[in-house]
Formats: C-alpha cells, structure tokens, sequence
C-alpha cells in the first residue's frame, strides 16, 4: 500500500495514513487500499480491532482528492464509489476506532464518522463537513452517515453551517467521546481498542448492524461485503 501502512499490535490493528503531504485524500486507487485492509481484517480470525489514526500532526483527512477527481471527470461514479468503502467501514465485523490527530474535513470528517468511536486531540485539528461551502450537496447515503453522529443536532448544525469545530467543542457536543492532548490520542485510542477487542466479534457485529440500519440498507442494496 502506498498511501497507508496496516500494522498489529495484539488484537489492534493500527491503520495509519501516510500521504499528509496530499491531505489524506481519497481518490480510487485510496479507496482500493481501504478495501484491501478491510479484506485483510475481515479475514483475520480471534480478537481483533481497528484504529485510524494518521502520521500527519496537522492532518487526518481533507477528503475527497480534488484535483484528481477533476482530471477523472467521474464525480458521481466516484462519489458512490466512496459511499461504498465508508459504509462497508460503518459495519466492519471489529470495534473501530478513529483517532483523530489533525483536521478532519468533508470526506475526511465523514471517514471518522462512520467509525463507532472517535476520539480527537482538543488543542489542534477541526472538524469540518465543508460540503455547504464548496456547494456539494449531500447524496441520501452521506445524510444517512451524518445522522450516525450520537448527537444529531450536532450533526444537523455542522451539515448545515460548514462550520468547523475544535476537538473541545466537538467532545461537547458528542461529536467525539472525548479530547485529548495530541501525544495521548493514539495511545488512548489503542487502549480503548484493546478493551472492546475483547468482545465477542459476530455479538458485537450484529449490535452495530442492529444500531446502523440506515448502513445495513445501504450494504444490501449496492450487495456490500460485510
């Protein structure tokens, strides 16, 4: 993988992304990688887990990879391309957890919230659904993965004002379980990662798809391996 290393750490598997240099992005051959690490963590029997977590201090996600979408000329097919990855993602059979050390914007914020917890560094970073601002409405599916947020006024606000919220803030409106310094979220993340690893997996699954239905529709519908 170019873009992201996947290493195991007990029953953690630690996703990092390493192209800060381009914002995280997401284009298809980014999509590819996430798919790959989803075949590879699937396919992994006993406890398991996943975190998300970057190598970029200032950066978790910007989202969609612009400049390459606009040479692609594929946005529609590109977009539910992308849904597609997120809601496989929203319903992997381990706890996933999304360590948030950096701005997580547009796709990047809807990335992190497709992941059942998110913790996020309170002194740098913003979360950002931008999509308001750069006149890209929302497809049913993203509107069904912004209500995945524990608040939904939450959800409602940031949706609708493009605004972008600190890690403070966003632990305050349940955006994230909690705010951290930013040397203690990985470790925090990896922590609560060992915890629910230890959950029986096909339980815990079935929990998650019963709490996403919207997700679980999404999957059966576009014949989702998850």
């Amino acid at each position: 993988m170019s873009t992201m290393t996947l290493e195991q750490q007990g029953s953690v598997f630690v996703l990092t992304l390493r192209n800060g240099a381009n914002g995280n992005t997401l284009n298809d051959a980014v999509l590819a990688e996430y798919h790959a690490v989803m075949d590879q963590i699937q396919a992994h029997k006993g406890e398991a887990a996943l975190v998300i977590t970057s190598d970029d201090p200032k950066c978790f996600s910007n989202g969609i990879d612009l400049p390459w979408l606009m040479q692609s000329g594929d946005l529609m097919g590109f977009v539910q391309r992308m849904e597609d990855m997120l809601v496989r993602l929203s319903l992997l059979n381990v706890p996933v957890i999304a360590a948030i050390n950096g701005n997580a914007y547009a796709g990047g914020a809807l990335l992190a919230t497709v992941c059942d917890f998110r913790l996020m560094r309170a002194d740098k970073g913003r979360f950002c659904y931008s999509e308001v601002k750069v006149k890209m409405a929302f497809t049913p599916a993203l509107l069904d993965i912004v209500r995945l947020l524990p608040s939904q006024g939450a959800g409602f606000e940031l949706a609708l004002t493009g605004n972008a919220w600190g890690g403070e803030e966003c632990a305050r409106r349940e955006v994230v379980s909690q705010a951290l310094p930013g040397e203690a979220v990985l470790p925090a993340a990896i922590n609560l990662a060992q915890d629910l690893a230890t959950r029986d997996r096909a339980t815990y699954a079935a929990i998650k798809k019963g709490l996403k239905p919207s997700m679980a529709r999404w999957a059966k519908e576009r014949s989702l391996t998850v």
